[in-house]
């Protein structure tokens, strides 16, 4: 926002004063960060804990003398006769759900080294999926370094994996050891709460990216609306071998569906009253092609407008039942209908499958035009949960032909009836070096007051914006001017919604676009974007030790006698009355040097929020913990 950006200085004040090992959610990583979870160099002959990738995988895993980094032996993995055969090594059975680790080994080929560290996973329907997470390629031995891993609860037989090349692939040095776990400052305000008056503050999440429990504390602490980044598109939730047994039992016009891949990020918002926007019925891309043909056959023929039709309504009205019967209980307060119909000259994209080419869609194949998007709406209007609102969405919208062609049609498509909420600007942003950004905050500023003059509702659904370098200064003020223009319409707009969390998990992470770093700490564009703005206090929950007991006669207050070990409330070591950044910083410089920072009896019986009567850094995670308002104080001591 306008005015000069606010500093945050608490957190590094504390550490470089305490001259200490920092408490995780304010300047360093938890205690166990590091810990080895399994490590080989294969010199002992052991490959045990190394399969190969199932049964037609005709991979011989051995110690090799052949080659090795550093003693005599490495893991092999020869008589390979696919790409994707190679040697696998479990991690479901050695870490939780939620507990990231990193990956280190050093890999090389037979002659040449072409290699790729893969993970697979089945998600809570049994359906598997597969990630490609590093690639190497070079001669001789070529090191992977802590490639960060982890999953999430009901996903299941999770694997990593070394593929590629066609011939022996050798492995050596292999290490597993937890990354550090960082957690959200609590000493800042959330966003949702800075917007509680204005709009919804909303960010987008994969099942991996959810997957640390950390991820769940900052959107916990930031936001109030959830967008599953992937798995609720098409190609996440069309079920092709129930599709085809119905088609081989004569019926290819009922498409079947599955919310398995979205189990976890449902599963959270619905546990943590999140509300979500579903993110999307009909788009061109990551839609399979087979959905598109008859008898759902990839290499079949394309179906009818006249059958697409029926497919899209069944498929809609398919999707909206599962949600309705699964998550009663979730708010699907937005839902993206269509995305992405029109290319930047207001024109519709060209027909063709993805396999053509990634920008034609398959929808204008089958119909040759536009005229899906109504239709897509009236079924939509029609099967949707009750106060679900329905929104075209775009990005370059801010593209003056693009503006003018949404803007049309959904005047077109509601002029005999209300089938369109709302308009979704995407909003992938590109600051460069801030003077040549693009889009400028003026010309993004113009279409965001044509978009707001519809009447329609406006949500800004996909934010980030990308920079050069480490140019955060541009960044946070180009973030400050782009919602600036938001904030002046308000009355307009019910939700803004960043794509993604943190900047490594960011879809254009090279270019950290987003509000918070891989730590979780917030960056200057944060600080832009909440300054000017009243913040509200960062209320923490005290305990009342005041009892009151009402009959129908009298109401009488009594209070309790302390305890010796509640002389000061649990958590509140500096006896205050309320919990703060100061009883955190109490209990870790008694931690770190108990002889120049003393607490007497009292403020001991109140730093021991766990009862493992040792005061330590597990205290103090649990007592900042309470200040973030993650945990009541009412629920203290939390037991490990």
């Amino acid at each position: 926002m306008k005015g000069k950006l606010l500093t945050k200085a608490l957190a590094a004040t504390l550490c470089a004063a305490m001259a200490m090992p920092a408490f995780p959610a304010v300047c360093a990583a938890d205690a166990d960060a590091d810990e080895i979870v399994y490590s080989s160099d294969f010199e002992d002959g052991d490959v045990s804990a190394w399969t190969k990738r199932g049964d037609s995988d005709t991979t011989v895993l051995s110690a090799s003398d052949t080659y090795a980094v550093s003693g005599s032996y490495s893991l092999c993995a020869g008589e390979r006769s696919k790409s994707w055969n190679g040697p696998a090594f479990r991690l479901d059975d050695k870490i939780e759900p939620g507990v990231a680790v990193l990956i280190s080994a050093k890999v090389r080929g037979q002659w040449y080294t072409e290699a790729t560290l893969s993970m697979q996973y089945d998600d809570a329907g049994g359906t598997t999926h597969y990630e490609n997470l590093k690639s190497v390629n070079g001669g001789d031995w070529q090191e992977l370094n802590d490639i960060k891993v982890s999953y999430a609860d009901g996903q299941s037989n999770v694997y990593i994996y070394f593929e590629g090349g066609s011939d022996n692939i050798y492995v050596d040095d292999f290490v597993v050891k937890k990354a550090p776990v960082f957690h959200p400052e609590a000493d800042i305000a959330g966003l949702k709460d800075v917007y509680a008056d204005s709009f919804k503050i909303g960010t987008a999440t994969t099942t991996k990216e959810l997957a640390p429990n950390s991820t769940k504390e900052l959107i916990l602490k930031h936001f109030n609306s959830l967008t599953a980044g992937n798995e609720l598109k098409p190609d996440a939730i069309l079920d092709q071998d129930a599709c085809l047994a119905m088609a081989a039992e004569g019926d290819d016009e009922n498409p079947q569906v599955s919310l398995a891949s979205a189990r976890s990020i449902l599963n959270f918002a619905r546990d943590n009253n999140i509300p979500v926007r579903g993110h999307v019925l009909v788009w061109h891309q990551q839609t399979p092609t087979w959905f598109f043909k008859e008898n759902y056959d990839p290499d079949g023929e394309w179906v009818s407008k006249e059958k697409m039709l029926v497919r899209m309504e069944n498929y809609i009205k398919n999707v909206f039942t599962a949600v309705k019967e699964e998550y009663p209980d979730v708010d699907f307060y937005a839902w993206d209908v269509v995305n992405e119909a029109w290319q930047d000259d207001g024109t519709p994209r060209k027909p063709g499958s993805q396999e053509e080419g990634s920008q034609n869609s398959p929808w204008v194949k089958v119909f040759g035009d536009n005229s899906f998007i109504k239709p897509a709406f009236e079924f939509a209007k029609k099967y949707a949960p009750e106060g679900t609102k329905l929104y075209y969405n775009d990005f370059n919208e801010y593209m003056p032909q693009k503006t003018d062609a949404m803007i049309k049609m959904a005047e077109e498509i509601n002029a005999d009836g209300h089938y369109i909420d709302g308009l979704g600007l995407q909003s992938h942003l590109d600051v460069r070096q801030g003077a040549d950004a693009f889009p400028s905050a003026s010309v993004y500023k113009k279409a965001l007051d044509k978009f707001c003059a519809t009447g329609l509702d406006v949500q800004v659904t996909e934010l980030d914006a990308t920079v050069e370098g480490a140019n955060f200064e541009a960044q946070a003020q180009y973030y400050s001017d782009i919602m600036d223009a938001i904030y002046e319409h308000k009355n307009e707009i019910s939700a803004v919604v960043f794509w993604g969390t943190t900047d490594d998990q960011s879809w254009r992470a090279t270019k950290t676009p987003l509000l918070f770093n891989e730590d979780y700490t917030a960056k200057p564009c944060y600080y832009s974007i909440v300054d000017g703005i009243d913040i509200p206090e960062i209320v923490t929950t005290t305990t009342d030790t005041t009892a009151t007991t009402k009959s129908t006669e009298t109401t009488t207050t009594t209070t309790e006698e302390p305890s010796q070990y509640t002389l000061y409330a649990l958590g509140d070591v500096d006896g205050s009355g309320s919990i703060s950044v100061s009883d955190v910083v109490n209990v870790l410089q008694f931690a770190a040097n108990a002889q120049k920072y003393d607490l007497d009896s009292k403020q001991q019986a109140a730093a021991d929020v766990n009862a493992d009567k040792v005061i330590d850094a597990k205290d103090a995670f649990i007592i900042q913990q309470v200040d973030a308002g993650l945990i009541a104080q009412s629920e203290l001591p939390v037991k490990d």
